[in-house]
């Protein structure tokens, strides 16, 4: 090996870790409530196509790194608490055990109890007797999945209440050019403008990502 090379194990770790972000950003992060709400919105609007999914994506990971600095600076400051040179499978261990208690707190706090019974329970049915005896809600193995579904509640909780107004304009817009005897008139022609009209004078996009923010709120 070239002197002052990086060890293979954690080259091996490295590569890994980078392979697992995504999963990680999606299933335990803001990302999947906010990514699902963004959408939501510009499908209530009735403008499939703008913004384009890349700029949506793109608001929901700023908005995802936000919120989630101060678990990733918790994160980082467990991992430094103690001098390791992750040259053994044993300092990667302990880095782990350390940097996931931000990670437990920080799902804790916006998964349902109720969500995270239910996994426990479910573990204790699935799982080999053994295993599930030894299994928890403080679990990450429980309290992802928990959260996972919890997040999607809330952010459909968030869809319904978004889509009530529009759906309300389309109803308006079509009633009127049905009693005009514009039938042949397709109403979204008429309907989507008005939504985009409203949105922008409510300003939707600020309130929307300002809500969403505040829903993280301490």
């Amino acid at each position: 090996m070239v002197e002052g090379s990086p060890p293979l194990l954690a080259l091996i770790a490295l590569s890994f870790g980078l392979g697992l972000i995504t999963f990680i950003i999606v299933t335990s992060t803001a990302f999947m409530k906010i990514a699902v709400v963004l959408f939501i919105v510009r499908n209530a609007l009735g403008i499939q196509q703008t913004p384009p999914n890349l700029v949506l994506y793109g608001i929901a990971l700023a908005l995802t790194a936000f919120i989630s600095a101060p678990v990733a600076e918790g994160v980082v400051a467990a991992v430094m608490s103690s001098p390791v040179d992750f040259a053994r499978f044993e300092d990667w261990t302990a880095a782990l055990s350390r940097a996931r208690e931000p990670v437990q707190t920080f799902l804790m706090r916006f998964s349902e109890e109720t969500e995270r019974a239910f996994f426990l329970d479910a573990a204790r049915q699935v799982w080999p007797e053994d295993t599930a005896m030894d299994a928890e809600t403080t679990d990450l193995v429980t309290l992802v999945p928990a959260f996972m579904v919890t997040e999607l509640r809330r952010a459909f909780e968030i869809g319904v209440l978004i889509y009530l107004p529009f759906v309300t304009i389309d109803l308006i817009v079509t009633t009127v050019l049905m009693a005009m005897g514009m039938s042949m008139v397709t109403p979204t022609i008429i309907s989507t403008p008005c939504k985009l009209l409203l949105f922008v004078a409510i300003d939707g996009w600020s309130a929307l990502l300002q809500g969403l923010l505040l829903s993280y709120a301490m």
